[in-house]
Order: C-alpha cells, then structure tokens, then sequence
C-alpha cells in the first residue's frame, strides 16, 4: 500500500437539482474578488452546517470539498485519491448527505467545488471500497478493465524520467492504475461521473494531478458535460519544461505550487518580504488564471517542497494569508484542516468538522474562523478589484501597501513594533484594525489608525499586521 511520502508526488500533480437560488443568482453572489475555502477532510453534513453558520455570512464565495467518489478503505487522508468506483458514498457521507450540502451551501450563497480524481484509480493489488465495491487493480466494478489503462513499459510502470512529458502524462504515478484518457469509452465515464456531481448542485472542480492528464484529453471530457462549470482549477506541479502551467490556463484556472513556494521564501527562507511587491510576475501565470496559496494538504505535510503550515514560526502562517488576501493577486485559497502528528493521519473526530468562535475543536484548526484571515476576506470582498499601488518598506520584512482607494494593510515580519507615517490613499478619519478585530458597534474591537492628509499613522505589532478598508472606519 502506498504511503502519504509516496504519495507526495501526485500533487508533483445537467441544471442544478432543486435549486434553492438560480444558477444566475448564485454566480452574482460570486464577489469581484472572491475566496475559496479547502475544507480537507469534512464531512457533508459538517461541511453544510459550517456554510449556513459561517462561511456563508462570512463572504466566501466557495468551498472546496474533498473527493466524493467511492475510494478504497482506511482511515489516513491519502486514501481519498484512490478511486475505486465512481458512485457518490464513501468515509464523508451518502449520496443524499452530498446533495443536502450542497444544497445548504447555495442556500447560503456559497458554491460548491469537488476535488475530482480524473487521472487515475486506486493503486492497491485489490479489496472492497468503502461502498462495498469490490474491485482488483485494472478492474473495477464493471467500470473499467486492463484496456483502459496506460502500460507504459518502464519498470512497473513507474515515471522514471520527470523529464519526459511522455511518461508524465503515461506512466503510473505511485503506482495508481493510470487512465487511458485519449480513449472514448474513458472519457465518456469520466464525464458521467462529472455530471452526475453537476446534476447534484456542484459548481466547479479542482482537477487532481491534472498535470498527469494531456489538455486536450481534459477539454474533450468537458465538451460533453451537460453544463459548463462556473470555476475550474487544474493542479499544476511545477512550471516549465516539460509540462507549463500556463497549458492548462486555456480549461479555466490553474493551482500552481509556485506561488506558495514564493511565500515559503520571503517569510522562511531569508528573501524578505519586499521580494513580493511583484508576486504576480513570481508566479509566470496571470491573474485571471491563477488559484493560489499559503498552502496545500499536501504541501503543509511536507509534499511538493513544503510549504509554510500552522506550526511555522513568528506569526508566519498567518501573516502570509493575510498577504496572499489583501494582494490583488490570483483567487486566494485558505486551507481549513486539522492538527496531526504524522503525515499519514486522516481526519479526527470521524471527519465531522467543529468550530468554536474563532477557532477550532476536536483537532480540527477552523482557519477559515481565525480573526485576521475571516476579516481579510472581508477586506478583499471590499476592494474588489482595485490595484495594487503606494508600496512602501520600513525594511525588507516591513511593507505596506494600498489597493486603489479602498484598502491599506501593513505587515511587520520582524521583532521590533514597526512605528512610523506611511503613505495612503485611504480617505482621512480614523479606521479600526481589521486584524485585531475590525468595527465593535459605535467602536473598535481592537486598534485604531488615522489618516490624515494622505498618511497613516501606524503601530504595527511585531511579527503582526494592520488593514483598514471602508467597512471599518467610524
């Protein structure tokens, strides 16, 4: 059985039932600027109860739901990504408990975007799913046999050259059983399984190790869909030779590791953060063709080159969220996960999310709760689409910025309280912090600034941040 280090590498890569809003009304309610939420590991009925108390009222405009397909056996988190058949039941709920969280979700303004696993299926010798399919490796429950896979001829089928796009996109990936995607037959399963999650309400996909799968495979999947979906994000690994990113920008978004990677270094690895006034251009995909991170479930156990994750040092985990929120950059996404002690650990408390306030319980950590990150999608909701302008350091670990008119966040990655007058294009008056809290009624939850001719008089904490944005002035 293949472990979550093996695992490592695969991140290397009809109309709504019942709808409680229209499709029309649902895309409106999509912000200018708006925020995913990757909720690794929740349950359906957690995941429902969540939007309808949070993440709804909260302004998050999606949320991502891990696989829903029927998977082999076991508890660890790695075992999502082993498909066995494509009926919706498995560790997370029924079929009926699917289609109910979806339901709550658009109810609360919030769609719906699936993991979906369209390279592969499971990479174990044989056994019965967790729907009580029985399946073998090449043969799985009437759905595929040996000729729907690749055999690519390396030993045991294995990429052994990450050189070539050939054996990228042929060979085995950790030994999961890899789909002959250029097939009719394995198209058209493919894309029943992803109207089947269309005709349940679902809105969008995150497409697991897309990089594996020719674009021209992914796009004749999506012809035949019965509706196109409002959001897509191809997981992209890596960018260049032999496989770019930019490829799959053509079937909607791409999930690029390098922009975590560029985090990763200004906080972790000594370049600072005056290295991110030009994020964007870091990552080579531009912004309408780019989801991005602080980090992924996979990345944040040590995957794909790591990343920074709960545990990183001097605030830097959520000082690079708030970063990633406040620049006009990508469509931001905010991993909602639970603590672990080894990478292999699945979700606690039998994968029913809980929240309490601003954080977690059970061992789930609630990030999408925490303070500075629920007001900084608050923030983002506000300044929409406004640019980036007025960047200003104090030091290379000191920056701050404007987006238009509308927003000014500083952020302090050293150990000293950062004192001083920065520019703004904010109008004058006195706004609360968001990141200590934002408005409290007639006042503040925590912190002032004042602007005033142009300047803002900051006090910003040691390894912390300051934002304001019109919703917060008094």
């Amino acid at each position: 059985m293949i472990t979550a280090a093996s695992l490592a590498l695969l991140s290397a890569g009809a109309a709504l039932a019942s709808p409680v809003l229209s499709r029309t009304s649902l895309e409106r309610r999509v912000t200018s600027a708006p925020v995913i939420i990757q909720m690794f590991e929740w349950n359906w009925n957690s995941i429902a109860n969540e939007c309808t108390e949070f993440i709804g009222p909260a302004g998050y405009s999606y949320v991502q739901v891990s696989t829903a397909q029927e998977t082999i056996q076991g508890d660890q988190w790695w075992t999502s990504y082993q498909a066995v058949s494509y009926k919706i039941q498995g560790k997370r709920g029924s079929r009926d408990e699917f289609r109910n969280m979806v339901s709550k979700c658009n109810d609360a303004g919030v769609q719906v975007i699936v993991d979906t696993v369209l390279n592969h299926m499971a990479g174990i010798s044989g056994g019965t799913g967790n729907a009580g399919s029985g399946f073998s490796q090449y043969t799985y429950n009437n759905l595929y046999s040996t000729n729907d896979f690749h055999y690519c001829g390396t030993q045991g089928n294995a990429i052994l050259n990450w050189g070539d796009r050939w054996q990228i996109q042929t060979c085995q990936l950790s030994n999961l059983a890899d789909l002959k995607t250029e097939s009719d037959y394995v198209r058209g399963q493919l894309a029943n399984h992803a109207n089947d999650l269309l005709s349940l309400g679902v809105s969008g996909f995150r497409l697991d190790a897309a990089k594996h799968i020719p674009v021209a495979d992914i796009q004749n999947v999506f012809s035949r869909l019965s509706r196109q979906p409002s959001f897509v994000t191809s997981e992209v690994v890596g960018d260049g030779a032999p496989i770019a990113a930019s490829e799959y920008a053509g079937i909607g978004q791409v999930s690029i590791t390098r922009s975590f990677e560029v985090l990763r270094d200004a906080f972790a690895n000594g370049k600072g953060l005056n290295s991110l006034q030009n994020y964007e251009g870091n990552n080579n995909v531009p912004s309408g063709s780019a989801t991005v991170f602080v980090t992924t479930h996979d990345s944040e156990r040590g995957g794909t080159g790591g990343s920074l994750n709960y545990n990183s040092p001097n605030n830097a985990y959520t000082l690079a969220n708030i970063f990633l929120l406040a620049y006009p950059y990508g469509t931001p996404t905010v991993l909602s996960s639970y603590s672990f002690s080894n990478g292999d650990q699945g979700a606690p408390n039998g994968g029913y999310g809980t929240c309490s306030g601003a954080g977690g319980s059970n061992g789930f950590l609630c990030q999408h709760r925490w303070t500075p990150i629920a007001q900084m999608v608050k923030f983002r909701n506000a300044v929409g689409n406004a640019g980036l302008q007025n960047w200003q350091s104090g030091s290379d670990n000191q920056i701050a910025f404007d987006r238009g008119n509308a927003g000014f966040v500083a952020i302090n990655y050293s150990g000293n309280t950062w004192e001083s007058s920065l520019t703004t294009a904010l109008p004058d008056g006195t706004y609360c912090d968001a990141i200590s809290g934002g408005k409290n009624g007639n006042g503040c939850a925590g912190a002032q600034i004042r602007v005033s001719g142009g300047r803002a008089s900051v006090s910003v904490p040691a390894y912390g941040a300051i934002a304001a944005y019109s919703g917060t002035k008094l």
